[in-house]
């Protein structure tokens, strides 16, 4: 049988070639978690709208993109040639927006695809504090596959509907559907609410890995990959690497909240205030061209509100 996988990262892959599970691999190189995502159904409009942004607010080259992402991604174009299409994403935001993706490119692809299974698992019992697959050996990979999920017509209607609301400037569909359950696509709602939970709060403007950050400096001074372990070790549903971490310490130093000596992170007396909602961080951020999926947070009146758990819309002051 004509097996296609896709893969989420680079680090699976050496692993899985060695597991002895047939089939040709792609590799989803994205991070659609991260940054500006069009509502479009034009593949071509997308990626360029992607590429731009990503070179001009992260730093990644345009060509780099197209050649390392885009030209990957490509190879779906022939997806409908394979008899089943298996997709390996784990539990986290990262990974989860970006198996959204490759859903929605899929079918903008073809409108007759083979059957799509996935792999998605958020422990292994043979691995404690499990984090992602990069870390199974290759014998894991083996039982995984025998165990993967057909996905359902409505597992793909509900995946394309949250894409779409995803890339949507307003969140409260999303919201909604954070609430949805599905047994085929256990680990989405519960991602979708870490995304929603990345909105400025309510309190001080502060994001859920913002507060975390600044609550964690509060109790001392930590060597910032002593940081990055414990964000990775409690707040691991964001599934984010170094690069998306590095961005975030680069933008609170940058707004005062936060210093940095050498390797050693501490909290500034301006994140005191923030943290004790007697300052608001969006008053010393940069928001500019700034996204979160289809929502510009610049003049964006969407909050998080810790308190009852919602989405909530704020009055911007003129």
């Amino acid at each position: 049988m004509a097996y296609l996988h896709i893969l989420n990262g680079d680090a699976t892959l050496t692993s899985f070639r060695q597991s002895g599970v047939p089939g040709d691999v792609v590799i989803c190189r994205e991070m659609m978690c991260e940054g500006k995502v069009k509502a479009t159904k034009d593949p071509a409009v997308f990626f360029e709208s992607r590429a731009k942004h990503l070179e001009y607010q992260y730093g990644i080259d345009k060509q780099t993109y197209y050649t390392n992402v885009v030209e990957e991604l490509e190879k779906l174009k022939t997806a409908g040639e394979y008899e089943a299409i298996i997709l390996w994403f784990e539990f986290d935001l990262f990974c989860q927006v970006n198996m959204l993706f490759v859903l929605y490119y899929l079918q903008s692809l073809t409108s007759r695809l083979p059957p799509v299974s996935i792999v998605a698992i958020d422990d292994h019992a043979e691995i404690p504090d499990f984090k992602g697959m990069g870390m199974l050996a290759p014998r894991h990979f083996p039982p995984l596959f025998e165990q993967r999920v057909l996905l359902q017509p409505e597992d793909l209607e509900l995946a394309a509907t949250t894409w779409n609301a995803y890339c949507q400037p307003a969140p409260l569909d999303l919201e909604v559907l954070s609430n949805n359950t599905s047994a085929s696509l256990p680990f989405l709602g519960k991602a979708m609410k870490a995304h929603l939970k990345r909105l400025p709060s309510v309190d001080n403007g502060l994001n859920s890995i913002e507060h975390f950050f600044l609550q964690r400096l509060l109790l001392g001074k930590y060597r910032w990959y002593d940081l990055y372990a414990q964000f990775w070790k409690e707040m691991k549903i964001y599934g984010l690497g170094d690069f998306q971490l590095d961005i975030y310490v680069q933008r609170m130093r940058r707004a005062g909240v936060i210093e940095q000596n050498d390797q050693q992170l501490s909290i500034t007396s301006l994140g005191r205030e923030v943290l004790g909602n007697e300052e608001n961080y969006i008053d010393y951020v940069s928001l500019q061209h700034r996204w979160l999926g289809g929502i510009r947070l610049i003049n964006s009146p969407w909050r998080w509100d810790t308190a009852i758990k919602r989405v909530v819309a704020i009055t911007l002051a003129k």
